[in-house]
């Protein structure tokens, strides 16, 4: 639980001024159930780089805070300039009626259930566009995610530095609808494990 005690404190260190989002997560549910087929994801452009499965364990945290998924980005709504050596973009975009990333979690079957979504600031982007606000969502602080040198764990999964936020809108978390990795959710059945 060490890494929720530095997101706890991290998120207390964030300034006052906010990017606030209050969103029915009913509405957004309504909005997404489409993509619960990952066929329609697809041809709505989504796509997923790597096929890697995140995990808590594989990201150089507790393997206790369990998975996120597959993630599957749209390019366009990132607006990403390239891939090597890290996925970058200049996308600030926020809407949560058709978010930035899908997550799937694979199944024993070799099918893919949509278990939650997600929407990636880069970083560099923000600052350049001039936004000091902080992005929050339904009063919580979204995620700042940057490689740590000092670690061998991948803590902004394969992109340059971030900010994200998860949305569990198909998988109840015991931690909360907000909170990055579900200890309900599992990379088991992965072909691809990061």
């Amino acid at each position: 639980m060490k890494g929720l005690a530095l997101l706890a404190l991290a998120a207390s260190l964030c300034p006052v001024v906010a990017v606030a989002a209050d969103v029915n997560l009913d509405d957004m549910r309504k909005a997404i159930d489409k993509y619960k087929d990952v066929q329609v994801a697809l041809a709505d452009g989504y796509i997923t780089p790597d096929n890697h499965c995140v995990s808590a364990a594989n990201s150089g945290l507790p393997a206790e805070l369990g998975a996120m998924g597959i993630h599957y980005i749209h390019p366009a709504l990132l607006e990403i300039t390239g891939t090597d050596p890290r996925v970058d973009g200049k996308g600030t975009y926020t809407d949560w009626m058709k978010p930035s990333v899908l997550i799937y979690e694979p199944q024993a079957d070799g099918s893919l259930e949509l278990v939650a979504v997600e929407n990636l600031v880069f970083q560099a982007a923000w600052d350049a566009a001039g936004k000091t606000e902080q992005l929050v969502l339904n009063g919580r602080a979204w995620d700042h995610m940057a490689d740590d040198p000092a670690t061998a764990g991948d803590e902004a999964h394969g992109f340059t530095p971030h900010y994200d936020q998860h949305v569990w809108l198909y998988r109840a978390n015991p931690m909360g609808d907000l909170m990055p990795f579900n200890p309900a959710v599992t990379c088991e059945h992965a072909e691809h494990k990061m």
